[in-house]
């Protein structure tokens, strides 16, 4: 387990909580706008160690409602559960925060009790997901098998876009929205957040742009027909 950082308070990591974010190290995708690219690889920031992080833990039971877990891919940590485990003993919610690419975590650690609520990335339409994840031609079959897991109502969560002008328009969440009532005709998401890219120099692709204001408003009309509801998040 490489805990890469904590974020010791947090109200917007989980939904209605006062939490804090537990950054895991590596991931699987290299997604040209990500602000967490030092978590990438096997190298990163000086890491945490467990028993660190255990004790502020300890010290903050009735003081936070909730763990966020997020990374690089936190479902490439083998020890994961065994960490979750720990946090959930002291009686916090947990948050997982996934790309979807490993269904099997996902379900195993939804099925043991150990995640109260998920926020799945939606890179892009399928056309273009390759393209934006940063892993040309990927197989979209395992991040299906995570979205259908999710709509099938198991847990708690939501479904997210973050989104570049150079990589995004409002067709591909039409697409987006019809690839998702296709995979699982009978459920809707309940909730699908767009929130717009914003700058940074430790991202892997110079020259990204935030979406114009109207563009944001015409991707969420395009998604809202099919979930439940569709936001824009970040947005003044």
């Amino acid at each position: 387990m490489v805990i890469s950082g904590l974020q010791k308070m947090t109200l917007l990591d989980f939904p209605g909580k006062v939490a804090c974010t537990v950054f895991l190290q590596g991931c699987n995708f290299r997604c040209p706008f990500c602000h967490n690219s030092d978590l990438l690889g096997n190298d990163g920031p000086e890491p945490i160690s467990e028993e660190t992080l255990m004790k502020f833990l300890n010290k903050r039971v009735g003081l936070l409602d909730a763990v966020s877990v997020t990374g690089g891919e936190p479902t490439l940590q083998k020890d994961l559960p065994e960490l979750l485990t720990k946090i959930k003993a002291l009686g916090y919610l947990v948050k997982l925060d996934t790309n979807g690419n490993r269904p099997e975590v996902l379900k195993e650690l939804v099925e043991a009790g150990l995640v109260d609520y998920v926020a799945m990335d939606i890179k892009n339409s399928p056309a273009r997901y390759g393209e934006t994840a940063g892993v040309p031609k990927m197989d979209l079959s395992h991040v299906e098998e995570s979205i259908r897991y999710l709509l099938s109502g198991k847990v708690d969560f939501e479904f997210r876009t973050t989104v570049a002008d150079e990589l995004h328009d409002p067709q591909d969440f039409e697409a987006i929205g019809r690839w998702l009532n296709a995979l699982d005709e009978a459920h809707k998401a309940p909730k699908f957040f767009i929130q717009p890219y914003v700058d940074r120099d430790s991202v892997l692709m110079a020259g990204l742009h935030t979406p114009p204001a109207e563009k944001l408003q015409e991707m969420k009309e395009k998604i809202a027909p099919y979930v439940l509801c569709a936001t824009l998040r970040g947005v003044d």
